[in-house]
């Protein structure tokens, strides 16, 4: 028998990645003696950094500016001159839920982002991977952009106040002390393929998950065409078009045009990062998985993002999910590339309860798994 590879993304608001695949091999190994290799994932949001210091980063940890200027504890992870910045970290929503603040859809800003990604430098990354999502702020990355030295005024020349809503009074856009990073390679870790503005763009599908009205929304939108009008002119190039343009309230537009970032599929690259394709040799069964198995799953997200790579690995290995809760039909799961899910709603029906104490559960999912995939050892 050979091991069993755990890769699955977070619980979101109950386990991180790392816990998971904790309670899955605890839950294996008191089933039946098995070797386990554990490799947390994540999808460039939430979690993005956990994931890459299971696979050998450095967490570097400091102080930034939060979404709403307040000082926060930020971190990234670095490596051998690659750094993983999770935006997140620095102007994520959970920040700000987790404080009790109250929800800023006009004001949040994208600075911290720009702080962590000029430290990751000051330590020697020569490639930044950015991991973009979950974010509280819909500013364009005009607040990361400030934080790599420009300055964005207003027709009285006074510097612009932070975050989306103000970006309307954008008249001027001073880049003589923007920060040269062209020495250094950035990539987009996103699975968000919105242009910038318009119906599906940042402000018109995301602001209102920040907590943006409809006449928040109006306004957004109209400061994001402003920032894109005077951005794009002061550097002679355009990205407010460009898949994930939109992503992260527009960071992905941004980093687009000042920092000629790549997009990339955000697990595709985090798999990459951890060298997922070498620890799927000699597996006998592959275990993904996150909180909830939905749609949105189906859109590239963490656990389809592994079942892609065992997928085009040689020779086959069986994949199953495991989540808190499931609205995926069978043909669903089989088309996404996954043999069966087992949702921690089977054994124990109340939602509540699950969330509040998914190890156990997540123990008893991992017996059932080992009995239906797993061969005894004689």
């Amino acid at each position: 028998m050979g091991h069993v590879l755990i890769a699955p993304d977070k619980f979101k608001g109950t386990l991180t990645a790392s816990e998971v695949a904790a309670h899955v091999a605890a839950g294996l190994n008191a089933a039946m003696a098995v070797r386990t290799v554990s490799v947390p994932v994540a999808d460039g949001g939430d979690g993005t950094v956990d994931a890459a210091v299971a696979a050998g980063y450095r967490r570097v940890e400091l102080g930034v500016r939060g979404p709403t200027g307040k000082a926060v504890t930020a971190a990234f992870a670095l490596l051998d001159g690659t750094a993983v910045v999770e935006a997140a970290q620095a102007c994520g929503l959970a920040l700000l839920r987790r404080s009790g603040a109250q929800l800023a859809p006009l004001t949040a800003s994208s600075r911290g982002v720009g702080e962590l990604i000029l430290a990751a430098v000051r330590m020697g990354a020569k490639k930044v991977i950015i991991g973009i999502g979950g974010t509280a702020s819909t500013d364009g990355g005009a607040g990361l952009v400030t934080a790599l030295g420009a300055t964005l005024r207003d027709a009285h020349a006074n510097e612009l106040p932070s975050g989306g809503g103000a970006l309307s009074s954008l008249r001027s856009l001073d880049l003589t002390r923007l920060r040269d990073l062209s020495g250094v390679e950035f990539l987009l870790a996103s699975d968000v393929n919105n242009a910038l503005l318009g119906p599906a763009g940042a402000a018109a599908v995301y602001a209102p998950q920040k907590g943006a009205s409809a006449a928040d929304v109006a306004v957004l939108e109209q400061g994001l065409a402003r920032w894109a009008d005077v951005a794009e002119a002061a550097t002679g190039k355009s990205a407010r078009d460009l898949p994930g343009a939109g992503a992260a309230g527009g960071i992905g537009f941004a980093a687009q045009l000042f920092l000629a970032a790549q997009v990339r599929p955000g697990i595709a690259l985090l798999l990459e990062m951890a060298a997922f394709e070498r620890h799927l040799d000699g597996a006998d069964l592959v275990i993904t998985g996150e909180g909830s198995l939905d749609e949105q799953t189906l859109r590239g997200k963490a656990p389809v993002g592994v079942a892609r790579a065992v997928a085009a690995h040689d020779p086959a290995v069986p994949v199953v999910a495991v989540a808190g809760v499931s609205s995926l039909s069978p043909a669903q799961l089989r088309e996404a590339g996954l043999q069966a899910a087992y949702v921690l709603t089977d054994v124990e029906p109340d939602v509540a309860t699950c969330c509040a104490n998914p190890g156990p559960l997540l123990e008893q999912l991992a017996g059932r798994i080992a009995a239906d995939w797993l061969t005894p050892r004689r």
